[in-house]
């Protein structure tokens, strides 16, 4: 009965997080390790703005423009002199050109800065979490993000989780690979070497314990 439980849930996982050709019905030990990678020391990706970020976008010698404002849901972002700015899955560098381009239609050689202070980020950026997590949720990936980073804040294991029979789902070069991870042996164990690298995008999947 617990197992039937188990399948069910890992097929709505398939349908509810989009995963093509599922491979969750794969016996557990046919996965790969997910590779030991070390933490890099230096800046990540290039941050990309999401809808929902918050925003103070700041205009040289125009304080009357210089604003914060929410990036829409739809993606957009409007502010004095602009309605609607596509915004999602731009730099904040990238954006600030944008804006420059459509300022300098009312004033002459716009200089603008934007600074992001809520992250969300977009979809293709955040790492998910569903299963047997403390809160189960979709985080903003940040740079050198490790599997210790991301279990911390999603509150850890519940007691019923099958933590070293977790996978992670990555998409690599246009591909969805799954591989196996030990969460468990992490947070427990202190078992270094399963303190693995997260990237932008990765899905963490935590099953309830058969027992």
């Amino acid at each position: 009965m617990r197992q039937n439980r188990c399948l069910k849930f890992a097929a709505s996982l398939c349908v509810a997080i989009g995963l093509t050709g599922c491979d969750l019905f794969l016996p557990f030990e046919s996965l790969p390790p997910a590779p030991f990678v070390p933490p890099d020391e230096g800046p990540g990706p290039s941050y990309l703005i999401g809808p929902l970020d918050s925003l103070n976008v700041f205009v040289w010698r125009n304080p009357e423009l210089s604003v914060g404002v929410i990036v829409r849901p739809d993606g957009r972002l409007s502010m004095p002199l602009i309605d609607d700015l596509p915004a999602t899955g731009k730099t904040p560098s990238d954006l600030a050109r944008d804006i420059e381009e459509e300022l300098s239609v009312y004033i002459q050689g716009p200089v603008v800065t934007v600074v992001v202070n809520g992250f969300n980020g977009p979809f293709s950026q955040q790492v998910r979490v569903l299963g047997e997590a403390g809160t189960p949720q979709a985080i903003p990936y940040r740079a050198n993000m490790t599997l210790l980073d991301v279990m911390i804040q999603v509150g850890g294991l519940t007691e019923f989780a099958a933590g070293d029979r977790a996978s992670l789902v990555r998409f690599e070069d246009g591909e969805q690979r799954e591989y196996r991870l030990r969460i468990e042996s992490l947070i427990k164990d202190g078992d270094i070497n399963a303190n693995v690298k997260i990237l932008p995008g990765d899905v963490l999947i935590i099953p309830e314990s058969f027992l």
